[in-house]
């Protein structure tokens, strides 16, 4: 089993920073991607919607015989949060990964969190990190934009509809003097330069998808599930829209040429 491909899934290429790191930290691993493209993004879905849909991304990799399963979307992590308990192989999601690294950066208790819609309004990271440290005060801010930006390409730190929607979104977490800033959504790392610029040097970034792999990296290894082989993982993808606008953009989030390797399959079938 240990040679069995990590699955990975997210509503779309955000999930894919969460693969880039992965590939850094386990290179010896094969990995399964599943962006669910045709439905993206689930940050604006009911639970009932978002239950379902991460209930079929999850057979689909299932199906594909992984070892593990990363759901690399924090809409899932944050509002389906019970989908990992039915599945039979070790799951992680990105919330505890991520609240854990925050709670250790932060050095005056204030940390701020930026997601989506739905992640916001379950205020998941705001439970996780209480969990940890009742003491710390979470101030929390939804950021719907930022997903159609980095889907539409729209990631230079000095392009102005980028620097105006960043400001738009984090001057009130700016203001409230946060010293760590979870980036509660995979799409996000890509903005991280322009996130920085307008946060000032004194602030640290939790990267929701490093996080998360290193996470899964001792997941693994507790579990004896570590591929020993000497030789680089290989990554296969699929989606449930139009490939070649998958690949095009995945490009920004893996610095890679993997039109090739892309797959539509249709997930309703799961």
């Amino acid at each position: 089993m240990a040679n069995q491909p990590i699955g990975v899934f997210d509503s779309g290429l955000g999930g894919l920073t969460a693969v880039k790191e992965l590939l850094n930290v386990l290179p010896n691993e094969d990995i399964t991607y599943f962006g669910d493209t045709s439905r993206v993004p689930y940050g604006t879905r009911s639970k009932e919607t978002i239950v379902k849909y991460a209930m079929q991304d999850i057979n689909f990799l299932l199906k594909n015989n992984v070892k593990m399963v990363i759901a690399a979307c924090g809409t899932v992590s944050s509002v389906a949060v019970d989908v990992g308990k039915i599945v039979n192989v070790p799951f992680t999601g990105v919330v505890k990964p991520t609240c854990l690294s925050a709670v250790k950066a932060t050095k005056n208790g204030k940390i701020g969190v930026i997601g989506t819609s739905a992640t916001i309004r379950s205020k998941s990271y705001h439970r996780e990190i209480q969990r940890i440290d009742e003491k710390i005060e979470v101030i929390e801010q939804d950021c719907p934009l930022f997903v159609p930006l980095v889907e539409s390409g729209f990631i230079e730190r000095n392009d102005e509809i980028v620097k105006l929607t960043v400001s738009r979104y984090l001057k009130e977490l700016k203001d409230r003097q946060v010293d760590t800033l979870i980036l509660g959504c995979t799409h996000y790392p890509i903005l991280k330069e322009a996130i920085k610029d307008f946060m000032g040097t004194n602030v640290t970034l939790v990267d929701s998808g490093r996080e998360t792999a290193l996470f899964a990296a001792d997941l693994l290894a507790n579990n004896g599930l570590l591929n020993e082989s000497k030789e680089a993982g290989t990554c296969k993808f699929f989606v449930s829209d139009r490939p070649d606008g998958f690949a095009s953009v995945a490009d920004i989030f893996l610095n890679d040429k993997i039109s090739h390797n892309v797959e539509q399959i249709d997930i309703e079938k799961y």
